[in-house]
């Protein structure tokens, strides 16, 4: 592996000093053409399966600094966009420029395309910092695609989690965390979606640094434990913002966290003024709860039985039976973390019950993830094995298609 990165390594620094050298007439007009430098010999080739050393960079830097082909800005942009260096001071002189009554230093915008598309051609190769933000995508084009195309019966998820990812990554400096809560029966497409969310916002998906997901049942077995759970909860979030420009935090079976660890993470999620302050809190906070389910399929099954398509269900009707059931659930504590009272979040989304015919989806899915054939008898045969509900019109998949699966083990060779 580290043989297969060694010409790519090599060639990066002739890539970016050619690219700039192209580039640089826009920032320094009459500026000569930097004669070929030595640095590139001088320091020797690069270790295998090594980044660039400290002393080569700094080599790079004076050489470039020496034959004045660069200016100050240039280069501290090329670092920070690279090497991850220099960001804090860039960013720095950025604000001080907008400030300006005039136009003032910007790199081209053709340059900002190329150094963007190197950036991520660099970093594919493996981490390039120790955040890890480097390996950030946020290939919202992507994340809706695949919800289009893997996410069955969901009209009202896909839209609202696309309208509301892209909005929050569009703001320069949003004031609060993103809070999302699905809603839904089970094996109606939380997980999948939080799974795709996380896949499409990092590079790692869930493996991510930047992405923490927290199993209610499997992290927080205990009540007698709370205030430590308490603790490791807020210590652990606080680690990842720090370590994180961009965060993401999962919480599944959120309708069984106890209210005191809600409300340890409310300051996470609380609106804030951020002058003066890094950009660490574009963080993300994803609550998945079975909390809802029966109020989301009641407005289901009235659609059906009026004659309408499920399709024409909105999102203000369902989102404001669901607020009504949240904040009445006296048992729940969701309702006592005074989430909703507090407006933390953001968008409920609903997960509608699947049908039949989106049953089938799932198992046609189920088989093209395995590289098996299959007919459309076969995926009658998997729905079928299915139970439906209500007991008359046996119309909801009772397990939407969590099981689905594992059913079509029975029709391997």
């Amino acid at each position: 592996m580290g043989q297969d990165r060694l010409p790519a390594r090599r060639g990066l620094g002739c890539c970016i000093l050619v690219l700039l050298l192209l580039l640089g007439g826009s920032g320094s007009p009459g500026t000569p053409p930097a004669p070929r430098g030595p640095w590139a010999e001088d320091q020797g080739p690069v270790p295998e399966g090594r980044p660039w050393s400290r002393a080569r960079y700094e080599a790079v830097k004076k050489h470039l600094g020496a034959v004045g082909a660069l200016s100050k800005q240039y280069w501290q942009y090329v670092t920070c966009k690279v090497w991850q260096k220099g960001c804090e001071e860039e960013e720095k002189e950025q604000e001080e420029r907008e400030l300006l009554p005039f136009p003032g230093w910007g790199f081209p915008l053709v340059g900002q395309d190329y150094l963007e598309i190197l950036s991520a051609w660099y970093c594919s190769f493996g981490k390039c910092c120790e955040t890890g933000d480097c390996r950030i995508i946020n290939n919202i084009t992507g994340l809706e695609a695949d919800l289009n195309g893997q996410l069955h019966g969901q009209h009202l998820a896909k839209e609202a989690v696309v309208r509301a990812l892209q909005g929050f990554l569009q703001s320069p400096r949003p004031q609060k965390a993103l809070v999302l809560s699905f809603h839904g029966w089970s094996g109606t497409g939380k997980n999948f979606v939080a799974r795709l969310v996380a896949s499409h916002l990092y590079r790692d998906g869930l493996k991510s640094e930047c992405v923490r997901v927290f199993v209610s049942l499997l992290h927080f077995p205990h009540h007698n434990y709370v205030d430590s759970y308490k603790a490791q909860l807020q210590r652990q979030i606080s680690e990842t913002l720090r370590r994180c420009r961009q965060a993401l935090f999962i919480f599944d079976e959120a309708e069984k966290l106890h209210s005191s660890l809600l409300d340890a993470i409310r300051p996470f999620m609380a609106h804030h003024d951020n002058k003066g302050q890094p950009d660490h809190q574009r963080s993300i906070f994803l609550f998945l709860s079975n909390l809802g389910g029966n109020t989301i399929n009641e407005v289901a099954l009235d659609f059906w039985r009026a004659g309408r398509a499920r399709e024409e269900i909105s999102m203000e009707l369902l989102e404001q039976r669901l607020r009504l059931e949240l904040q009445e659930a006296a048992e729940s504590s969701y309702a006592h973390s005074h989430l909703l009272r507090e407006n933390l979040i953001d968008v409920l989304v609903p997960f509608l019950p699947l049908e039949y015919h989106h049953v089938k989806l799932c198992a046609r899915d189920a088989f093209l993830a395995r590289g098996l054939p299959y007919t459309e008898a076969t995926l009658d045969e998997v729905a079928q094995m299915m139970v439906f509900v209500p007991k008359e019109e046996k119309l909801f998949s009772a397990q939407g298609c969590k099981s689905v699966p594992q059913r079509i083990n029975y029709f391997l060779p």
